[in-house]
Order: structure tokens, then C-alpha cells, then sequence
């Protein structure tokens, strides 16, 4: 059935994640996990408004099926996430994206579901799940969690950096889930915060749900102005945090990643210290880490929690995992978390500047671009090009475990790989002449797509 993309089940919820399909999807996650031996599920939503009836659904489907129910409410994923610790959680959401759609993300012991676990799921619900003996049905009670979320995260940013005490910090949550939890922790841990859209609202009257820099120009605005130091923006369940500097402008997301990386290698006592990430991302990142003491591994997008058991696997201690604008603190957990990017990040900030801490990290020009491709001439497609880009770019060395990789003598680089979730295949570079490559790059691409779908 091909349910689950990169970041669970999610969709429009008059076509797709619909309660019947909730339901369903409930019934075989709690079946697997009884066979499994495990009953206990917590289950939590964001703030949109067809999560009630979506989380009566799910909470319908797990109890038939033998398991019991944690209500906890509305909750940011990463909240969620830290209370499914020692059982099984599920997680009404969709992110970023628009107010129409929801979506499920599924949890163990504090790690999203593995590929493998999904593709069960998958099975189950095409071939139907019967519910449980009347019985063997589970039972439902109501918890809170976010208090013990909320103060989890700022014990663990307070070992870092200094205390944020002459900082002021504009959070601009986006009506979304991160409004109860970052403003927060981050006065808990002794900053001033001014907040923007920090009313939990599902329609989202504020600004749309992903922070790009189009859509958080009241934030960057406000700290241009000088009303704050720094400035936080959010999605819509705060699993990912965009970064602006006192000029109003959006630090790169590569950036931010290499500057916690470092930060995390630095202060690790690990032996061999690994920085797990993606192949999209910028070779900032390994300069920052390589000059910290560390190493870098690379994962396919979406699959960060397999890149941090593959390299744990291979004897690596996983320090830092991140993909841009989401990023796991793998000594707190082993989730994504926004909310805890965010009190470090500004403990850190705290302690050497956001300058200072940018000081150091080469920013190369970077761009990304978007191919058209229709869906099924993607594989066709890229199998062209492992074998023309290497041989329009003899000079470059070739990684080809995740879409086609080149990195040049000049430490420049470019990524072409097919998207998960639209009909395009993404050409990604970063070069002191990134315009010249990226043409040279689409060129490529586009003579291949077009080698597929003429005729």
C-alpha cells in the first residue's frame, strides 16, 4: 500500500489520513506490538483541528486490538516522543504542512518506527486486522506530560554553554505545539523571550506552517529591529527550528547544524565520536566536525534513526544526528526535537555569541533545484545518471549509496537524487561558483529526464 513516506503517514484528511484509514492503521500497529509483547501506548496530537476525531480513532483501533491507551492531549512530537520511553507512542500530526492535511508518526522507546516495522504495519493494514477478542480489549486513562517534557529539556540544556540570563530571544511558534513548550524552557533556563503566533491555532491564522524565510518575515523583522538578540522560528509540532541572526536573516540550516555538531564532538569523551547526517548536507559540516576530533556518516533523507543504529552498529558513538532543520540530540534521546535545538542553541549563544559561533564555519554559496520528473521514469532516470554525471564530471569522485554524489578537488559538491514526496529529482551544490555548477549539473539531469519521457 505504500502508506508511509519519510516522516510517517500524512496527507489530506478528506482523501487519505482519514479515520477510517486511522483506525485502521491503529488496529495493526497495536496487534504487531501485542504479538510483540508490548500493550502500552501513548497517543497525542497537535493543534489541528481534525486531531480530536482522528485521535478517538486511533485510540479505537489500538484498544480493539488489545492494547492500552495513554491520552495525553495535545503535545509537540518531540514531547510525545520523550513519553513513549519504555512503551509504544502514537502521534497525530503533519508538520509543516498546510491545515487540511494530518498525519501519523509511530513510536518506540523513544525512536520512530524503523523502515522494516512500517513495512509490517503496511502489510497489516492491506491485508485487514481483525480486532481482539471482546474480552482482550485495553482500556484508556488520561495523563499529562508536557511538564515533565518541558523541565526534561532544560535540565539537559543547562550543562551546556551559560546561562542566557542577558539574552532576549523572539520565538516565533506559528500557532503551532512548539507555543507550550519553547517559550517555556527557554525562561526556565533564564532568557527573555518575546513570542509571536504563540496561541496553539490549527488554521494557522498567523503564518503558514514551515519556517522558511518567506514566511517568517514578521520575526525577522522584529529582531532587525532590535528587539531581540536572536530569533527561533518553528513548525507545526516543533520538530524543527530555523535560526535568525540579529540582522533579521535566516542562518543557513547547514550552519547551524555544523556549529552544534562541533559542539557536540568537542565536549564528548567519546573514543570515536560520530556525526551522523545527510547526503544533502553541506561539507561545512565535516570541516567543523573533522577539526572538533570527529567523523561524519551519511544516511539517505528521512532516515536518520537507521544512520544512528548502522553507525552504533559499526562501533561509532553517535554524538549528533541531523538532516536540515531537524536534528537529534542522541545523549537526550533519540528523536527529533526542536524544542531542545532551540535551549541549547541559545545557551550556546549565551556563552560565545551567535557570531562566535559562526566564526569559524566556511558558508559556501549553496543552492538547491527542482527537476521535473514524472514519478515513474524517476528510477529509469537516475540509473542514466550514474552514469553521465560521472562522465561529464570526470574529476570528481563519485558516491553513489544515496542518489549521485560528486565532490571536487575544490572541496565543492553536488547532490542529485530523486524526491520521496513529489515528481521531481532535486539537484543540490554547494561551490564558490555554484550558479556554474548548478547549470551544468540541470543540464545533465534534464537531458536524461528527457532521454525517458520523450517518445
Amino acid at each position: 500500500m505504500d502508506l508511509f513516506g519519510t516522516a510517517g503517514i500524512r496527507g489530506s484528511v478528506e482523501s487519505r489520513v482519514t479515520p477510517e484509514l486511522a483506525l485502521d492503521v491503529a488496529r495493526a500497529v497495536g496487534a504487531a506490538a501485542r504479538e510483540a509483547g508490548d500493550r502500552e501506548f501513548v497517543v497525542a496530537r497537535d493543534g489541528r483541528v481534525t486531531g480530536p476525531a482522528l485521535a478517538a480513532a486511533v485510540e479505537a483501533g489500538l484498544e480493539s486490538a488489545g492494547a492500552d491507551v495513554v491520552r495525553l492531549g495535545q503535545l509537540p512530537t518531540p514531547g510525545l516522543a520523550y513519553a513513549s520511553r519504555g512503551r509504544r507512542g502514537v502521534m497525530l500530526t503533519a508538520s509543516h504542512n498546510p491545515p487540511t492535511d494530518n498525519g501519523i508518526k509511530l513510536f518506540v522507546d523513544g525512536v520512530e518506527y524503523a523502515e522494516t516495522a512500517e513495512t509490517d504495519v503496511d502489510r497489516r493494514v492491506a491485508a485487514g486486522t481483525p480486532p481482539a477478542a471482546w474480552d482482550e480489549w485495553g482500556d484508556v486513562e488520561a495523563a499529562d506530560a508536557l511538564d515533565a517534557y518541558r523541565d526534561a529539556v532544560a535540565a539537559y540544556a543547562a550543562a551546556f554553554g551559560s546561562s542566557p540570563d542577558d539574552l532576549r530571544v523572539a520565538v516565533d511558534c506559528g500557532n503551532g505545539m512548539a507555543s507550550v513548550a519553547t517559550p517555556q524552557v527557554l525562561r526556565e533556563l533564564g532568557a527573555d523571550v518575546v513570542t509571536l503566533n504563540a496561541n496553539v491555532d490549527g488554521h494557522f491564522p498567523g503564518r503558514e506552517s514551515k519556517p522558511t524565510p518567506e514566511s517568517l518575515t514578521d520575526l525577522r523583522e522584529f529582531v532587525r529591529e532590535g528587539a531581540a538578540d536572536f530569533g527561533v522560528g518553528h513548525d507545526g509540532d516543533a520538530d524543527r527550528i530555523v535560526v535568525v541572526d540579529a540582522d533579521g536573516d535566516v542562518v543557513h540550516e547547514d550552519t547551524v547544524l555544523a556549529v552544534l555538531a562541533a559542539h557536540y564532538v568537542r565536549v564528548s569523551d567519546a573514543a570515536d565520536p560520530v556525526v551522523v547526517t545527510t547526503p544533502n548536507a553541506s561539507g561545512r559540516i565535516d570541516e567543523q566536525v573533522a577539526a572538533a576530533g570527529g567523523r561524519v556518516e551519511r544516511v539517505a533523507l528521512g532516515y536518520l534513526h537507521d544512520g544512528i543504529a548502522s553507525a552504533r552498529d559499526g562501533g561509532g558513538d553517535v554524538v549528533f544526528a541531523a538532516e536540515p532543520w531537524k536534528h537529534v540530540h542522541t545523549r537526550f534521546g533519540g528523536w527529533i526535537d526542536g524544542v531542545a535545538s532551540a535551549a541549547v542553541l541559545t545557551r550556546l549563544v549565551a556563552a560565545e555569541g551567535l557570531d562566535g559561533l559562526r566564526e569559524p564555519v566556511t558558508e559556501r554559496p549553496y543552492r538547491k533545484v527542482s527537476v521535473d520528473c514524472p514519478d515513474d521514469a524517476k528510477a529509469a532516470v537516475m540509473e542514466r545518471l550514474d552514469e553521465a554525471l560521472p562522465e561529464a564530471f570526470p574529476e570528481a569522485s563519485v558516491n553513489t549509496d544515496y542518489g549521485v554524489r560528486l565532490s571536487f578537488p575544490d572541496d565543492s559538491w553536488t547532490l542529485v537524487r530523486p524526491s520521496g514526496t513529489e515528481p521531481y529529482v532535486r539537484v543540490y551544490a554547494e561551490s564558490d561558483d555554484v550558479d556554474a555548477l548548478v547549470d551544468d549539473v540541470v543540464s545533465v539531469v534534464e537531458s536524461a529526464v528527457s532521454g525517458e519521457t520523450s517518445g
